[in-house]
């Protein structure tokens, strides 16, 4: 037998591998979570989570058949201190999650990276009831009128008695469904895959927001980069966001498959070859010509599919048409071709709504349930001033009058929504679509009828590529913090803790206020003019 030459062993035996590249990867990736684990604010982090994922066990948030009502019982906390123990857990798992967030502010990209911080601190929550949130017992439900040949649209939960019913909050037991046909069917699909058992239903719906906020994780941050926005601010504020770990994540909503699929349909527009790496949303040199490409189709479905999981992603057909075509000037030439890319944008995404919905068969059943969330009395500033005169006037022996005044100042919010994100369609959204898209979802949910804490996630996670000045940052913090101490808050009052609630939220100020005064010389890209 013939040996090979000793210069052939040699090139063969520095030949790359199939399997050598994906080694390499994971090789980094294992180390990347260990120096994130070596991180202390990222362990107390993950403490924090797990705080708040053991508080949460407690009677304000565990429907009566809930299988850990079984431990519960046995461990003897079925009473008010296991009450006051779980209200105490899950203020302090609060507060060390918004203290390891504000601590990860200067060292994150530089001493650890983004994507191992949400992971582990998402792990406690992976199995855990759904967080500060009932609504994924409610998407569970929906999953089993269609499991049984009922649609959501036309029949309640309550049409069908049983464990599914019995873990949904009562309101929602006797309204019909709100969500699009794709989400209904993902939940019918959901109940499936978990054997038809109302518990583990429940947790499936988590999947698909870790789908959502995997996207997030892994391309928010270089739509940062391709937009010359900061990445690092961008993976804080966004991808380790408390809000997207809490409500995300443990709430199972699904708003996080919404919006990254949102996400991907804007990292496939923002990194088309040919559009600055510098600023896309500015660039004119591509205005001319049409650019119709193979992403901007992908992106315009996308935007139809993540319309079919929740409406409001509907309005990311704009940056899908703008990005890198900026509308820059109001002439009729300029003007024509932007509106043929925003129509047929716009047309693409709506027509993927429509197959869809056809394909389902279940309808637009939708409208009829669109006042639905506004049954319960959120933080949505038009309906909390109407409930407000409406008291009055209920005290002033006027009822009537005041439910009108309410329903009126609710049809005013949303007649402002309209109008606002007209104007800044037609003002900065021309030439900075993403930041159009991230204002717009803003007053969306701010001018809506109801507003809780995942809404702010729409436009929040899309603020940083907006390049906000250092007063918007600290405004989008606070606001984070109010919301996650009204979640902490909500459930003491729910458990008859108000004491330890208020105890919370004095010690969720006190973070704020040291944050703030610590980081209040970090240099921040200040917003562009327009």
């Amino acid at each position: 037998m013939s040996s090979a030459p000793l210069g052939s062993a040699r090139e063969v035996s520095t030949t790359p591998q199939p399997a050598a590249e994906p080694d390499r990867r994971l090789a980094a990736m294992r180390r990347e979570l260990a120096r994130a684990w070596r991180h202390r604010p990222v362990r107390r982090g993950l403490l924090g989570s797990a705080c708040i994922v053991l508080g949460s066990l407690t009677p304000a948030y565990l429907p009566q058949n809930s299988p850990w009502w079984d431990l519960v019982r046995w461990i003897g906390l079925d009473n008010w201190v296991g009450r006051a123990l779980g209200t105490a857990l899950v203020g302090l798992g609060v507060a060390l999650l918004i203290e390891a967030w504000f601590r990860l502010r200067p060292s994150l990209y530089h001493e650890v990276k983004h994507w191992p911080v949400t992971l582990l601190w998402s792990l406690p929550m992976l199995f855990a009831p759904p967080i500060f949130s009932h609504d994924a017992y409610a998407y569970a439900a929906e999953g089993w009128l269609l499991q049984n040949g009922l649609n959501p649209y036309l029949n309640p939960i309550s049409v069908l008695p049983g464990a599914f019913a019995d873990q949904t909050v009562w309101l929602w037991r006797y309204t019909t469904a709100m969500y699009p046909p794709l989400s209904l069917e993902m939940f019918h699909g959901l109940v499936a895959l978990a054997g038809n058992d109302p518990y583990f239903s429940t947790l499936a719906m988590r999947l698909p927001a870790l789908v959502g906020v995997g996207l997030i994780t892994v391309y928010l941050p270089r739509i940062a980069h391709r937009m010359g926005a900061d990445p690092a601010m961008t993976a804080w504020f966004s991808a380790i966001n408390p809000v997207l770990i809490i409500d995300l994540v443990g709430g199972a909503h699904n708003d996080g498959l919404m919006m990254g699929l949102v996400v991907l349909a804007l990292w496939l527009v923002v990194g088309r070859p040919g559009v600055s790496a510098a600023e896309p949303e500015l660039r004119s040199d591509l205005h001319d010509r049409p650019g119709y490409d193979w992403r901007f189709w992908v992106a315009a479905v996308l935007v139809g599919v993540a319309a079919c999981i929740k409406q409001p992603a509907i309005l990311a057909f704009y940056p899908v048409a703008l990005v890198g075509h900026p509308w820059t000037r109001l002439r009729w030439a300029d003007s024509w071709r932007a509106l043929r890319r925003l129509t047929l944008s716009l047309a693409t995404a709506v027509g993927t709504f429509v197959a869809i919905t056809a394909a389902t068969g279940l309808g637009y059943g939708w409208v009829q349930a669109a006042d639905v969330p506004g049954k319960v009395l959120t933080l949505a500033p038009f309906s909390l001033v109407g409930a407000g005169l409406r008291f009055l006037l209920e005290s002033l022996g006027r009822p009537a009058t005041g439910q009108l005044a309410m329903d009126a100042l609710r049809y005013v919010g949303l007649g402002v929504t309209v109008v606002a994100i007209g104007w800044l369609a037609i003002t900065t959204g021309r030439r900075r679509p993403i930041t159009f898209l991230s204002w717009s979802y803003l007053i969306f949910a701010f001018g809506g009828i109801a507003l809780n804490s995942w809404y702010l996630t729409w436009g929040g996670l899309l603020l940083p590529l907006a390049k906000p000045g250092k007063r918007i940052i600290g405004t989008a913090v606070t606001i984070t913090t109010i919301l996650l101490a009204y979640g902490a808050g909500s459930l003491a009052w729910r458990n008859d803790m108000v004491a330890i609630g208020c105890a919370a939220l004095a010690a969720l100020g006190i973070l704020l206020y040291r944050h703030i005064q610590e980081h209040n010389r970090i240099d921040l890209p200040q917003p562009e003019d327009g």
